[in-house]
């Protein structure tokens, strides 16, 4: 059974309309080998409105208090379901205290009651804790209820009526047969509620991946959404599908195409297709030499409400924007963002669950030169356990591993991925869209249907996709380098499937390549290609700074490089130099440091080194208190879980822990977007000043010796706190807890222990 979580809807809708409203279900299964999929729509407990019943969340699962008492919950909702008849099955977690009982009911008529066996251990999921009651006649608005009853075993301890979800499931054939009109009426799906994805699906041609005319090439789809209210109007581009289910089912073939949109507005949208078919005519705008087929022309229109989401989820805070400053913003929230993300493994999309050939490497293992050897595609098997019921996966469990990849790092706070999405003829050559290593207009629907279930799920865990489309091995592989249709079509094909998500970065390529004018052709395809206007970077060589960055100073359509340093040491000075020059040339940059060498050391293994000393000092609060945009961390060559083989993200646990130290500081202790530097204000050329002169200054001195500060000028007095950038915790008053303005040399005092190393010294207006 698929997962629906895997998608971004709890409950799915579809219209009396057929197979054509049947295209934007998340998910199906089978019953049996051969026999029919069946549509499953799952309603979770925890979606229930819990808040005012006996009920209590644990996790993903709702339960009774605990006591010495008997007790019983009740909890209802009502249903957004088209009507039919469904199976509805009852999942409940066994436990081995007792056997609590579960009553259903549907308009206060009772389903069934379902008492599960003992579990083996304190709590356990499966068939055997599973109840199904067919034939149910279901309605939109319908009520549905649940109780339960604790029980006792043994007399003493308790069971507490633990449960998951209901599921509602009915044949795709019970559905019927539609048109492309019938699908443009029930065809729109998701939650249409502002910033998450919505999607709607159209028949057309029945072809296939291999077929001639060509799907992708041949075809263009595109749909005008327009926000009457506020005049707001995006051209999204959409892509061929297969079946519609080719995640599921690996298919080639099928009739669905598909667009997803994700709003920046509640209320009222419109909608209007363009379907086009013509040579070539993906890759071309305007309409010339092409015709209007199948559902080109039509409309429709549907409102949308406010998020429910919350926290880091990226529906909750907006979409990722640049918006002129040092830091990219969320455009719901207004917040800054800051970066603390992971650049290795670069191959990260080389996993050996999703679809497709398997890639030859003719060298595994073999040490090459100045980088990494050749290896297996990904199992990420050390991560198989950070998987949790709920969480995605594909085609009967497959996946669960790079989830607990993304589950692992989003619990050390982890924000950002780095990962390329082609690597062919690269360090790797274990990483392709298309159908075939040597391919280049035909793409895996059901690979890249994949893919999106693990962007999906980087975008609930509040983590930006950094989304690299090429490297310096084959820059310039598609048309010799330069926009040609090759390249055209991948990177439409890229915004296509996966430009609606929050939080994004488009990078031309690591260890760039390419020509002045490529890159400036590149950053102008991608604005008028991408309706969200997501930010857009290069990657270049140690060295080559000068060369690659300068004719992209006031670029209307370029954000900012994405550093790599060689020297470490150099982190401070070269953010500082790209943010002053491109504020000096009338677009200020968001400067991230993405990599840092040299290459065969990065970031070591905890291992190795356990205490990151120099990566912390030079790097991480190097960029941090220049006004970079953040940081992320590449794995040495020469060490385990490198670049490519790296399998185990917890081998840089002691970094991913500094790395949310420094954030967090900055975040709760900071009004860093007010800040900048002003290194001149303290003596030592040793030390990292950042400040919003007269209010706040904050300073990093690699060493606890004296720390003077330059407070010139102002008047009256100044709290000083102590901070750790190694081990965290609250900022502590030192020797001297107030100093006065008005002196060139103030001294700070001393830290509030004897400690050698690094401190950040906290010198503000206000007490803490």
């Amino acid at each position: 059974m698929v997962d629906l979580r895997d998608f971004d809807d709890h409950t799915a809708r579809w219209g009396a309309g057929g197979l054509g409203s049947l295209l934007f279900i998340l998910g199906f299964g089978f019953n049996a080998v051969g026999a029919e999929p069946l549509i499953r729509v799952p309603v979770y407990a925890v979606d229930f409105p819990y808040q005012d019943t006996v009920f209590e969340r644990e996790g993903q699962w709702l339960r009774l208090p605990e006591g010495n008492q008997t007790q019983q919950g009740d909890v209802s909702k009502r249903l957004d379901l088209d009507e039919g008849t469904y199976e509805v099955s009852l999942h409940v977690v066994g436990e081995n205290d007792g056997r609590p009982l579960y009553r259903v009911f549907l308009n206060d008529e009772e389903l069934g009651s379902f008492q599960p066996p003992l579990a083996s251990g304190t709590t356990e999921e499966g068939e055997a804790f599973q109840v199904s009651w067919p034939a149910v006649a279901v309605k939109r608005g319908d009520t549905i209820r649940v109780t339960a009853t604790t029980d006792s075993e043994n007399g003493s301890d308790r069971a507490w009526g633990r449960w998951s979800k209901l599921v509602f499931s009915r044949p795709l054939g019970s559905i019927g047969a539609t048109s492309a009109q019938q699908t443009l009426m029930a065809g729109l799906f998701g939650e249409r509620k502002k910033w998450h994805r919505i999607t709607l699906a159209f028949e057309g041609p029945d072809l296939g991946e291999r077929s001639t005319p060509n799907p992708f090439a041949d075809y263009r789809l595109d749909v005008l959404f327009t926000h009457p209210l506020s005049g707001k109007a995006y051209t999204v581009p959409g892509y061929y599908a297969a079946d519609g289910f080719a995640g599921e089912t690996g298919a080639e073939t099928g009739k669905i195409w598909r667009v997803h949109f994700a709003p920046d507005e509640t209320g009222l949208w419109t909608w209007k297709a363009s379907f086009r078919r013509g040579e070539n005519i993906a890759m071309h705008e305007g309409d010339d030499f092409s015709e209007g087929v199948a559902f080109d022309g039509e409309s429709g229109a549907f409102q949308v409400g406010v998020s429910d989401k919350e926290g880091t989820d990226g529906r909750a805070r907006g979409r990722l924007d640049y918006t002129g400053d040092r830091y990219l913003r969320f455009a719901e929230t207004g917040g800054a963002y800051l970066k603390g993300g992971a650049d290795s493994p670069e191959n990260l999309l080389a996993y050996v669950d999703f679809d497709g050939a398997a890639p030859v490497h003719e060298n595994l293992g073999i040490v090459r030169a100045g980088e990494a050897a050749e290896a297996p595609r990904h199992r990420y098997r050390p991560h198989m356990d950070d998987w949790r019921t709920g969480d995605p996966s594909w085609r009967g469990g497959k996946g669960k591993s790079i989830i607990g990849v993304l589950n692992y790092l989003a619990s050390e706070k982890v924000n950002s991925i780095y990962f390329l999405t082609m690597n062919v003829g690269g360090d790797g050559d274990d990483v392709w869209p298309w159908t075939a290593h040597d391919e280049r207009f035909r793409f895996d629907c059901s690979k890249l249907d994949q893919w999106e279930i693990v962007f999906t799920h980087m975008d609930r865990l509040g983590m930006l996709l950094h989304v690299v489309t090429q490297e310096t091995e084959n820059d310039q592989l598609l048309d010799s380098g330069a926009l040609g249709l090759q390249r055209r079509l991948y990177y439409r094909e890229l915004v296509a499937r996966f430009g609606h998500h929050s939080a994004l970065v488009w990078n031309f390529g690591e260890e760039n390549t390419n020509t002045d004018r490529q890159r400036s052709e590149f950053a102008h395809y991608f604005e008028a290609i991408d309706p969200y206007g997501h930010p857009v970077v290069v990657h270049t060589y140690p060295g080559q700074y000068d060369r690659v960055y300068p004719p992209l100073l006031g670029h209307p359509h370029f954000e900012g490089p994405s550093l790599q340093m060689g020297d470490m040491a150099q982190t401070h000075s070269e953010t500082l130099k790209w943010v002053n020059r491109s504020a000096g040339e009338g677009r200020q940059w968001v400067v991230f440091l993405d990599e840092i060498g040299p290459a065969h050391t990065g970031v070591k293994p905890d291992a190795v080194d356990p205490d990151h000393d120099e990566v912390r000092h030079h790097a991480l609060w190097g960029n941090l208190m220049a006004g970079g945009g953040g940081v992320e961390w590449y794995f040495g060559y020469q060490y385990d879980h490198n670049d490519l083989n790296c399998e185990d993200l917890r081998s840089r646990e002691n970094m991913w822990r500094q790395t949310r130290i420094a954030l967090a500081f900055f975040h709760r202790y900071l009004p860093f977007a007010q800040m900048g530097s002003h290194d001149g204000l303290t003596p030592s050329e040793e030390d990292y000043c950042f400040a919003k002169a007269g209010e706040v200054y904050c300073i990093y001195t690699p060493s606890p010796g004296p720390v003077h500060l330059n407070l010139t000028g102002e008047q009256g007095d100044f709290f000083v706190y102590w901070f750790n950038p190694k081990e965290g915790g609250d900022p502590r008053p030192g020797s001297q807890a107030r100093v006065s303005g008005g002196g060139a040399n103030v001294s700070l005092g001393q830290p509030p222990v004897n400690r050698s190393g690094d401190w950040v010294v906290l010198v503000q207006r206000k007490p803490l």
